[in-house]
């Protein structure tokens, strides 16, 4: 019997996945906070009770992630783009082109039919691009996420909101409330210009099909929407989305244990 773990520390949230022999057994996530080694700790310690295991049960842990160095207990570390290759091609072997965006960053990366990285692009500069600038302009609207991600499916019209800088994108639609302008249409323009975002840099590598969406951003029916069109292809969302960093994780240690030699990097 092997029992892995792997664990994806991002900026906002912690997500990890427990798997038995290869069979994902367990997952749980939940905010990184400020002390994100002590929020890791915790739901580690967590997830383990309720599969009724302890730390000495589990053979491997690989981490991933922006704050990946810090989980002093893990056997390992792999870079974001390479444990979204390996969580994505695991459950979608046709996968070639991986778009992943999440609080902070948005990513695209080109994999091959292995599931190695060939090439990827991320944008860093400014959270015009990411999930965190989402929550912005849902609070400015007044309304959830989830209530924007739908109410963008009901627009009738296109509206342009500037998607280069956070700062200016939020000044736009707080001036679009001040008129009047309808909540669908507002909502639209703001998952129109974060597809554009990560348009650009999905073009950087190149778009092949089978084109697969991972992370909190792919869980947003309006922005998916909005990026399916700037492509003009099928854009395929994966079963928890928001967990592909942390499979990816595991998929590392299970071949670790089984001496495939990931070059898991420690």
């Amino acid at each position: 019997m092997m029992i892995v773990a792997g664990i994806d520390v991002g900026g906002k949230n912690v997500h990890i996945v427990v798997k038995k022999d290869s069979h994902l057994l367990e997952k749980i996530t939940g905010p990184t906070g400020m002390k994100k080694a002590e929020a890791v700790e915790r739901l580690y310690d967590q997830l383990l009770k309720q599969a009724g295991w302890t730390r000495k049960d589990v053979d491997w842990v690989v981490t991933t992630g922006s704050a990946a160095q810090r989980v002093a207990f893990a056997n390992a570390s792999i870079p974001d783009v390479e444990a979204d290759a390996r969580g994505v091609i695991k459950l979608i072997p046709a996968a070639r082109t991986v778009i992943d965006v999440g609080a902070e960053e948005g990513r695209a990366i080109k994999i091959s039919a292995e599931g190695r990285v060939l090439d990827f692009a991320i944008n860093e500069r400014c959270a015009a691009g990411t999930g965190t600038f989402v929550e912005a302009m849902a609070r400015a609207l007044e309304v959830t996420v989830d209530e924007m991600s739908k109410i963008a499916l009901q627009s009738t019209r296109s509206l342009s909101i500037n998607a280069q800088c956070a700062v200016f994108g939020e000044s736009e639609v707080v001036s679009l409330i001040h008129q009047k302008t309808p909540k669908p249409d507002i909502a639209r323009a703001v998952m129109n210009a974060i597809a554009g975002r990560i348009t650009s840099i999905a073009r950087i590598v190149g778009l092949e099909k089978d084109v697969v969406m991972v992370g909190g951003m792919a869980k947003n029916a309006g922005f998916v929407d909005s990026f399916q069109k700037n492509i003009e292809m099928d854009v395929i969302v994966t079963e928890d989305p928001d967990y592909i960093g942390a499979m990816g994780a595991a998929e590392a240690a299970a071949d670790e244990v089984n001496g495939k030699n990931p070059k898991t990097k420690t």
